[in-house]
């Protein structure tokens, strides 16, 4: 299992990740980060591999990835 670390405040809300996790693992929140953005969260650990696609295509460096 992967180990997914988002850090909520760096996020700009862009979607990036949500959008192209090949085995839609997240979700945006509902709630808003300190810049007042959404955020993503792993809504299905499960099914994470670990890729890193979500890492590789934030523009923002908020997500990391550990296998």
């Amino acid at each position: 299992m992967a180990n997914v670390i988002i850090n909520e405040e760096l996020c700009k809300g862009c979607v990036f990740c949500v959008q192209f996790c090949p085995f839609e693992c997240l979700s945006m929140s509902d709630g808003l980060n300190a810049k007042g953005f959404p955020y993503p969260v792993l809504k299905d650990e499960q099914k994470c591999t670990g890729c890193g696609a979500c890492a590789c295509l934030c523009p923002d460096f908020a997500i990391e990835v550990y296998n």
